[in-house]
């Protein structure tokens, strides 16, 4: 089924519209709960809200690209998911590894400040990915939004492991140093 109906069906408040979603986007959805999670239960359950999520947001959200909306729900309810269960102890997932790569390039955000500023942030950030080939791109969206392991990263990128780490190194430097020059750092 074309995303164009599954969204109609939600506009409906046709049940159908979560079963089709599950059929077409589930194992997707999976794998962006499971690199920031790491750990099957927590990610189906981080997925099944996102089908939740989405039946309470449509209407009056209409996406336009279904896939990506559901990614960003899947996204934003596995962090939150993340950070309530490992308040008290720190366990190793894609999420955790990614953030501590980029923590040189940015501050956690915690002041009134910064939280103003996040868009702002946000559109130096995207300005600056403007300026990277398309491979670099890929490979900074895929490690730091879609979590993805390095592993991944080099095969989509069609590089070596350690060529991938080595290019989300030099683009972490190229970054830290677009921010400092935006006044961010």
């Amino acid at each position: 089924m074309e995303d164009a109906q599954i969204v109609a069906l939600y506009w409906q408040r046709d049940e159908s519209a979560i079963r089709e979603t599950e059929h077409k986007y589930d194992q997707y959805l999976l794998k962006v709960a499971r690199n920031i999670l790491a750990d099957l239960e927590d990610s189906r359950e981080s997925v099944n809200d996102t089908y939740l999520a989405a039946w309470n947001s449509m209407p009056p959200q209409k996406p336009n690209v279904l896939s990506a909306y559901l990614a960003k729900l899947t996204r934003r309810i596995s962090i939150d998911l993340f950070r309530y269960r490992t308040r008290q102890k720190r366990q190793g997932s894609e999420y955790a590894l990614s953030l501590s790569e980029l923590e040189d390039c940015l501050s956690g955000g915690n002041s009134t400040e910064e939280q103003v500023d996040a868009k702002l942030l946000a559109e130096a950030i995207a300005a600056y990915l403007r300026t990277l080939p398309e491979t670099s791109r890929r490979a900074f969206v895929g490690r730091y939004y879609f979590l993805d392991p390095l592993k991944e990263v080099a095969a989509y990128c069609g590089i070596s492991e350690s060529n991938a780490k080595s290019l989300l190194y030099r683009i972490r430097l190229g970054l830290k140093d677009h921010l400092t020059q935006e006044g961010y750092l």
